[in-house]
């Protein structure tokens, strides 16, 4: 009797659903799971063929399946599980995982049905079919885009590809342009140097204030002439990337004196270069020439926007860390709004007024520095003169 009540009380509390028919498909009992799973009271099914609760076509398949089991032995769902649907007295039906064994008891045979409900199962499953879906969809209408984006990458770059080669042979006809007129340039230049000293010479018997006026104007353009040739020259070879910094050690002061004396020969009236070193040490490690062409473009620079009767200061210092250049003139200065681009190639700032400049000079030092792993540094004010450093470390 113990075992008969445990037995009964597991059924009713099941969570699946069991159902048991006679050998005719008669419903004998249905425990309060399944009676929840199709709608019904135990009154309204006890009695009734097991079809009830099937929709079509198992609904009309049962009973042959009974018959030919009887008559044959082939089992076509008993021992086995199997996916079915049910119908609920509502009407509607839901799926679920169906497995029905077969009892022997007091001579006669019972079935069990156990039904476990699919529904929220099947419910996930189509969402996650529905997800996977719109998964795809999307995923489709991304590829469609990463195509279109592609195809608009790939003519971008032919584009892009195509003006590079274009910019490319503009830059190599414009180096070729500029290494010609400076060749080119330079010979007429030269004769037109070398003649106007001839005049200067043949003049000086006659002490003509004039002529020597005329002449000093014709040197100094060609001078201007010749000092634009260089910066665009240098400035093609930068853009280029033909400058190569070429370390060698050479003695700053001797190379310091020797610009001094040069750029001395072409300052105005009375302007005085001033020319003084720091440091016991003379010996440094840098590209003599791109040094020099700094020193002389920064002492030019002084030369021209400083006036006369000025005195231009011109520093250098080895220390134990650094070799420091340092050019201080009194000029004109450079406005605080102008500052900020001083280093761009071709600016000029608004206070030049009609001095000539190409606006390369300072760019082309930037760059030369830079080689040489140094920096520029720079103050000024308006009307009380600008000061460069360029610093090396050792």
């Amino acid at each position: 009797m113990e075992k008969a009540r445990l037995l009964e009380a597991i059924i009713e509390t099941a969570i699946d659903g069991i159902i048991t028919i006679d050998e005719r498909g008669k419903i004998e009992s249905l425990n309060p799971a399944a009676l929840k799973l199709f709608g019904y009271t135990i009154e309204d099914v006890i009695g009734q063929n097991i079809s009830k609760l099937m929709p079509e076509p198992d609904k009309g398949r049962h009973d042959g399946y009974l018959a030919k089991y009887h008559d044959t032995g082939e089992k076509h769902i008993i021992g086995k599980g199997r996916e079915v649907k049910g119908l609920r007295k509502d009407g509607t039906t839901f799926p679920f995982r169906l497995a029905v064994s077969e009892v022997q008891y007091e001579s006669r045979k019972i079935y069990t049905g156990f039904i476990h409900d699919l529904s929220k199962e099947k419910e996930a499953e189509e969402r996650l079919q529905d997800y996977a879906a719109e998964l795809e969809n999307l995923v489709e209408e991304r590829t469609k885009s990463l195509k279109k984006t592609v195809t608009a990458l790939r003519e971008a770059k032919e584009e892009v590809s195509l003006s590079l080669e274009k910019e490319k042979e503009l830059n190599q006809m414009k180096s070729r342009f500029v290494s010609m007129a400076s060749h080119e340039f330079r010979t007429p230049l030269s004769s037109v140097q070398l003649s106007a000293s001839l005049i200067e010479k043949y003049a000086q018997p006659f002490q003509n204030a004039n002529i020597e006026k005329h002449v000093h104007k014709i040197k100094n353009a060609v001078g201007n002439l010749t000092t634009i040739l260089n910066d665009f020259l240098s400035l093609e070879r930068l853009e280029a990337g033909r400058v190569e910094p070429a370390f060698q050690p050479f003695d700053l002061v001797k190379l310091a004196e020797e610009i001094t004396e040069e750029m001395q020969m072409i300052a105005k009236q009375d302007q005085n270069i001033i020319y003084q070193h720091t440091g016991l040490e003379s010996m440094v490690l840098l590209d003599q020439n791109l040094l020099k062409n700094c020193m002389i473009n920064l002492i030019n620079n002084a030369i021209k926007y400083s006036g006369e009767n000025t005195f231009i200061e011109f520093n250098t210092e080895i220390n134990e860390h650094q070799c420091l250049v340092t050019l201080k003139d009194n000029g004109i200065g450079i406005p605080d709004t102008d500052q900020r681009h001083l280093f761009q190639p071709f600016f000029r700032a608004h206070n030049t007024g009609n001095i000539p400049g190409t606006g390369l000079g300072l760019n082309i030092v930037l760059r030369y520095v830079g080689l040489m792993n140094g920096e520029v540094q720079f103050e000024s004010k308006i009307n009380e003169g600008t000061k460069f450093t360029l610093s090396f470390n050792k």
